[in-house]
């Protein structure tokens, strides 16, 4: 029997980690705008501050992966699992920033949309999760 206690401690820690994945889509969403920007001739300052958007992205995103961890947990109590990764690319800023160029800024702006999508990707996932639990809730309420 799933104790209700346990699928509310899950959702709630769920939905934690959606309100930091958007925050994380919003940073990243910025730092691309940044980059054409940046792309465009904006110079040193753009890069620089999509580079700072990118590493508050990177700071959420290492947040949400100790709120994934920490759901892990929840759903194991209730015998759910979570299939999640979230990882922002490393990238040598150094390199673009130092070589402020076409190449570079194009090859920041396609990591860039890359963990854009693997945001989407996790959000869908634990969105899926807080469906199963809202179905357990459910039927174990009847």
């Amino acid at each position: 029997m799933v104790d209700k206690k346990e699928i509310h401690e899950a959702r709630a820690v769920a939905y934690e980690v959606l309100d930091l994945l958007q925050q994380v889509e919003k940073q990243l969403k910025s730092a691309r705008n940044w980059g054409v920007y940046d792309m465009l001739g904006g110079g040193f300052f753009s890069s620089w501050i999509k580079h700072g958007k990118i590493d508050k992205a990177d700071a959420l995103l290492r947040r949400v992966s100790e709120k994934l961890h920490e759901l892990q947990k929840e759903l194991g109590d209730i015998h759910l699992g979570l299939d999640s990764r979230v990882d922002i690319s490393s990238f040598q800023r150094f390199v673009d920033i130092a070589f402020d160029n076409i190449v570079f800024d194009w090859i920041t702006q396609t990591k860039i949309q890359d963990s854009l999508s693997e945001v989407a990707r996790v959000s869908t996932e634990v969105r899926r999760v807080i469906s199963t639990l809202d179905q357990i809730e459910r039927d174990y309420g009847q």
